[in-house]
């Protein structure tokens, strides 16, 4: 089996693991911007291409926040509700725009809470993540 395939089938028994923290385990208290880098790329880790790359940057934060796409911190500090943005903002920024997102979001939270929309977000990424899993370990050469 080539090495590439290996990744491939390593990538996808990895990622086939992988589920958002639910809503109810994130962190209640107010975080710092360092925190929070902490706490996002450490959860986000298994989703990333390469080890070095870190999925998501105070430049990235600061950006969302100008461009309306991430509510403004209060008092420099993000909250829960910050977090789980920037979960579904990091999960689908690999497949739309940043614009798309922030339409995405807008349109959800019109008719949802934080709490029910993310949770909501969270299932359909695990399902469509065990899904993708599944074909790739399918299509996979046995070895």
């Amino acid at each position: 089996m080539s090495e590439a395939v290996e990744k491939i089938g390593e990538w996808a028994n990895r990622t086939q693991e992988y589920r958002p923290v639910a809503w109810d385990r994130l962190p209640e208290i107010y975080l710092y911007m360092d925190q929070v880098l902490t706490y996002m790329n450490k959860q986000l880790e298994p989703l990333t291409r390469t080890e070095d790359a870190a999925p998501l940057t105070s430049s990235m934060i600061n950006n969302y926040v100008k461009d309306g796409v991430l509510p403004r911190p209060e008092q420099k500090k993000y909250s829960r509700e910050h977090l789980a943005m920037l979960t579904m903002i990091c999960m689908l920024k690999p497949v739309l725009t940043i614009p798309d997102i922030d339409m995405l979001l807008k349109g959800l939270l019109e008719d949802n809470s934080s709490a029910n929309m993310y949770e909501r977000f969270c299932g359909a990424q695990s399902t469509a993540l065990q899904d993708v899993c599944k074909r790739v370990a399918a299509a996979l050469p046995e070895g």
